[in-house]
């Protein structure tokens, strides 16, 4: 059994490890509706570069992706596909929830086809709010992961209370 597996790695290692997967995050993006416009103004803008924070956008599959990114409407009908493509996540595997619909439903919650929010369906460790969120929320919700992740424990994975951008409550 090795040291990370045992819980007793040493503090340096520990922090190179976790250094390490902050800096090489392999983003999945999932646009669902308008938001996801504003979050690919973040990966092919030259003025919102997400290449310098360590983020790798476009895997090529779920199965090679850490950060799984949803923005826009979730309906109904697309809550099994995302539940599918989360769990085809290796481990460990975050979520940053980017808009107001895909936070609680928007201005669609009303509605019988809108999910209430994405949480409902896979956890989330990150919510971008806004209707459009801006790029830099995104990019801001991004290093407020990368320090989640930076002073996580490989033996132990905590799976606190989510981050939300601008420092807001969910009541």
């Amino acid at each position: 059994m090795s040291l990370v597996e045992s819980g007793r790695s040493p503090k340096a290692l520990t922090w190179l490890l976790n250094y390490g997967r902050k800096r090489s995050l392999w983003a999945y993006q999932w646009g669902l509706a308008c938001c996801a416009i504003e979050m690919a103004s973040v990966y092919v803008s030259p003025r919102f570069d997400v290449m310098r924070l360590g983020v790798i956008p476009f895997p090529a599959s779920a199965r090679q992706a850490d950060l799984l990114i949803i923005s826009g409407t979730v309906t109904d009908k697309m809550a099994p596909p995302i539940r599918r493509l989360y769990e085809q996540m290796p481990d460990p595997k975050y979520v940053i929830s980017m808009g107001s619909c895909a936070n609680c439903g928007g201005p669609y919650w009303d509605s019988y086809s809108v999910t209430k929010g994405v949480d409902q369906i896979i956890p989330v460790d990150v919510y971008v709010p806004g209707c459009p969120p801006r790029p830099e929320a995104l990019l801001e919700g991004i290093v407020l992961l990368q320090q989640r992740i930076q002073n996580e424990d490989p033996a132990e994975r905590w799976r606190g209370e989510p981050i939300i951008v601008g420092g807001g409550v969910i009541s």
